[in-house]
């Protein structure tokens, strides 16, 4: 049976305070509050610099059970590096904390610039690369550089499956061989809504689907209306039953072997006029998968 995971791409903004989150709501306390109304976050702060294992290990136990955390890789890799000699960046990341997270640790996305034309060479040393359980990225982590000394976390509490994502932004990659790429490493295509700026193909190249929207109208800011939720939902169901939409915007014609489910990963990121959390759960209820969340009001009325 599919799992709905519907969130938001992080957590600490500040025109969410008292909107979002109370009044008397202290700052410290707005990822165990964000937890509880939702089953999902993408930890973002990961992607502008490599986080400590003690704000892993705080994460961890600011959130319930069976609450789920992606985690956005690190910019040096993809955005300065630009996947040239990925191995040791990708160790440090592994070393840095994420894997104490335990069951908690989600997928990896793997966001790229829209500068970044299709490599096919420099897109499979990277692909080839990605840990696919918690031993293999453990066995990466322990070969750290000397810059995480004194700051890794080199322990896992059992082999647990690890998930990849790749979100591109430049129209190169609208070529077969990048998504018999992904599905060669079984590594998601995101699904990205960017209010039109960037491509946004829907192949489906994994075990499961991952979907960051930006913003209907407005590229981080608009929120999604009745309508373009309804249209998500159709799209998520289809995906979530193991086949696809039948609308799928496609770089390939052949489909992927049809599954009995897929799992759904789905993050809001039009965060500027706090859409994000509230049009999270609009979705959710949408999917009947918010049984069990904190209720939630939305004070805009």
């Amino acid at each position: 049976m599919a799992h709905y995971r519907i969130g938001i791409s992080g957590w600490r903004y500040e025109p969410w305070r008292k909107v979002f989150y109370p009044d008397d709501l202290t700052q410290a306390r707005e990822l165990e509050f964000a937890s509880r109304a939702l089953p999902t976050i993408e930890i973002n702060g990961s992607f502008y610099s490599l986080q400590r294992p003690k704000s892993y290990q705080e994460w961890y136990d600011a959130t319930p059970p069976g609450f789920v955390f992606s985690h956005k890789g690190n910019r040096f890799l993809t955005h300065i590096r630009r996947l040239r000699e990925p191995e040791q960046p990708l160790c440090n990341v592994l070393a840095s904390g994420v894997l104490a997270l335990r069951e908690k640790l989600g997928p990896f996305l793997w966001q790229f610039p829209p500068s970044f034309r299709f490599d096919a060479d420099l897109v499979e040393g990277f692909l080839s690369l990605l840990p696919h359980d918690t031993e293999a990225a453990l066995a990466m982590a322990v070969r750290h550089d000397e810059r995480m000394k004194g700051r890794a976390w080199l322990e896992i509490d059992a082999k647990r499956k690890m998930r990849h994502a790749m979100e591109i932004r430049h129209e190169s990659f609208n070529d077969p061989a990048f998504v018999k790429l992904l599905r060669k490493y079984k590594v998601a295509l995101v699904v990205a809504d960017t209010a039109g700026k960037w491509p946004d193909y829907e192949d489906v190249t994994a075990d499961f689907m991952y979907l960051r929207l930006h913003g209907e109208k407005e590229l981080y800011a608009s929120g999604y209306t009745d309508d373009a939720l309804d249209d998500w939902e159709r799209k998520i169901r289809a995906w979530s039953a193991g086949g696809q939409p039948d609308d799928a915007k496609l770089i390939v014609d052949s489909a992927p072997p049809k599954r009995a489910s897929r799992d759904i990963f789905c993050y809001f990121d039009n965060d500027i006029k706090v859409h994000a959390p509230f049009d999270a759960r609009r979705l959710l209820a949408r999917l009947g998968a918010d049984d069990g969340l904190a209720p939630l009001t939305d004070p805009r009325g």
